[in-house]
């Protein structure tokens, strides 16, 4: 006697197998939506797999045909081959795929808790590969729910004019993503937009660190949310730069607390303004991708103002799962696409800064190009925007410091002190100029955008970065403050808290 299981998934599997093979033309729209371990029961999982192979290979689908292709040690009775065909076909079968789908994703979870249980239980397992292995399979789980496919012409006419009204109701002509704070770096980029990843590239001491603090503060400003992974800086150390910024009082004296009365207002404002503001540091000293995409999406998921993420920076993190074998350039392959990736997915710009090769600095022009991207390749092919920072002023100061060391080698004490000299009133020209220096942003890639070099300048006293003022216009700068219209608790705290 024929003895078949008689569920509700096993009764929505033979539908859709018996909707297969009574139309076979239906399986061009199927084929694309389900696979061989989407069918628990043996026997569907075998004639899909069999009708797969066959539509694949362009052969008829006809019962007889998928029965003669039947491999000997998965053989069908011939009772159970005709009661699969029994059922009565459905005409509208998206809905059985759907319900197929899900009923398939759910044995995946009960899979990958059994396997939760059985890493927890073995010793010589750590709790972190056992955490990153979880996540990488949820991962993997959730993007098969994420629907895509073609959309037509009509579909894509209709959106691509409601972005263009949206954008002309802005009033704005060329920002269309996160004010970067740079009024021309606007105009080259139009701001930062969902799902780019952006790569801020420059060698030590350039500011890479004062030029995202200063974007992000723009950003604050607008009421935008902003997370911030620091592998290299205590989230302290951000903050001092952030309010030295903003208050115009001296780094230094931050750092040391020597502040007057006056000083000591304007910290208590502005500090109080940030703790209003949405700002999430991560400032632990470790990061894989799994993690990053972990922590993101849990902080996303919770404070849905979360408009943009930053990494400082990319080459301090890992993989999660480097094999003894991998090369670090194919590593930094997968943490660059899988930034891309996950900007994309959560419809966010992500910022990630990149060190650059010391082969920058024996050059004649020290201005970097692309190629001096550190494990370059995929991070140039994956990013949306490269920019490259620069101030002639660093390298300046890095030949002062080697001639002044090279002349007290020499022992020559004419040319050590006419050199000295010369120290000196080049100081004095720099302090009736003020701690102002000429900068530079390099736009050396912008895939929707003009490529080119904006100049700016930076305020060293201050660490902050600003558009240059001309005499008739008042200057765009990153660190306009507006006032702050609500207090609450403080917004800063560490990502792993939550």
């Amino acid at each position: 006697m024929l003895e078949i299981p008689n569920s509700h998934p096993i009764n929505i599997e033979r539908i859709v197998i018996s909707s297969i093979m009574f139309d076979p033309n239906r399986f061009d729209s199927i084929a694309d939506l389900l696979e061989p371990k989407d069918f628990s029961h043996i026997p569907h999982r075998t004639i899909f797999e069999i009708a797969l192979d066959l539509f694949r290979k362009n052969l008829p689908l006809d019962a007889e045909f998928i029965r003669s292709k039947i491999p000997e040690n998965k053989k069908i009775s011939d009772d159970e081959f005709l009661y699969i065909l029994s059922s009565n076909p459905i005409a509208n079968i998206e809905g059985y795929i759907k319900e197929l789908k899900s009923i398939s994703l759910k044995r995946e979870l009960h899979s990958l808790a059994n396997t939760l249980r059985e890493k927890s239980m073995d010793a010589w397992a750590s709790s972190e590969e056992i955490l990153d292995e979880i996540e990488k399979q949820i991962y993997s789980i959730s993007m098969k729910t994420t629907e895509s496919g073609f959309r037509d012409s009509p579909q894509i006419i209709d959106s691509t004019i409601a972005l263009i009204q949206e954008r002309k109701q802005r009033g704005n002509h060329y920002l269309t993503g996160l004010n970067t704070g740079f009024k021309e770096l606007n105009k080259k980029t139009t701001g930062f937009n969902k799902g780019e990843l952006i790569i801020i590239g420059a060698r030590p001491s350039m500011g890479k660190t004062a030029l995202f603090l200063n974007m992000a503060q723009t950003i604050l400003n607008h009421d935008k949310g902003v997370a911030v992974f620091s592998l290299e800086m205590p989230a302290e150390h951000l903050m001092l730069r952030l309010l030295s910024a903003m208050t115009s009082i001296p780094l230094g004296e931050l750092k040391t607390g020597n502040l007057n009365d006056n000083q000591w207002q304007e910290l208590s404002r502005y500090s109080e303004m940030m703790a209003s503001k949405d700002l999430f540091i991560d400032d632990g000293s470790s990061l894989s991708i799994n993690q990053l995409r972990s922590k993101l999406r849990k902080l996303k998921s919770k404070n849905q103002n979360i408009e943009i993420a930053i990494i400082d920076y990319l080459q301090l993190m890992g993989n999660g799962n480097r094999r003894p074998d991998m090369m670090r350039q194919e590593e930094i392959s997968e943490i660059s696409r899988g930034l891309k990736t996950l900007a994309r997915e959560l419809e966010i710009p992500i910022i990630a800064l990149s060190q650059l090769n010391r082969s920058v600095d024996s050059r004649d022009d020290k201005r970097p190009i692309l190629s001096d991207l550190r494990e370059s390749g995929a991070i140039e092919q994956d990013a949306d925007i490269i920019l490259f920072l620069y101030r002639d002023e660093v390298y300046r100061k890095k030949d002062e410091d080697h001639r002044l060391a090279k002349l007290k080698k020499e022992g020559d004490e004419k040319k050590l002190r006419e050199y000295e000299a010369e120290l000196r009133r080049s100081k004095e020209e720099s302090s009736k100029k003020g701690a102002i220096e000429p900068a530079e942003i390099i736009v050396a890639k912008n895939r929707n955008g003009e490529i080119g070099t904006i100049k700016i300048q930076f305020n060293g006293t201050y660490t902050r970065f600003e558009d240059i003022a001309s005499e008739t216009e008042v200057s765009y700068t990153a660190t306009s403050i507006p006032t702050a219209t609500s207090i609450s608790n403080s917004a800063v705290i560490s990502v792993a808290d939550i």
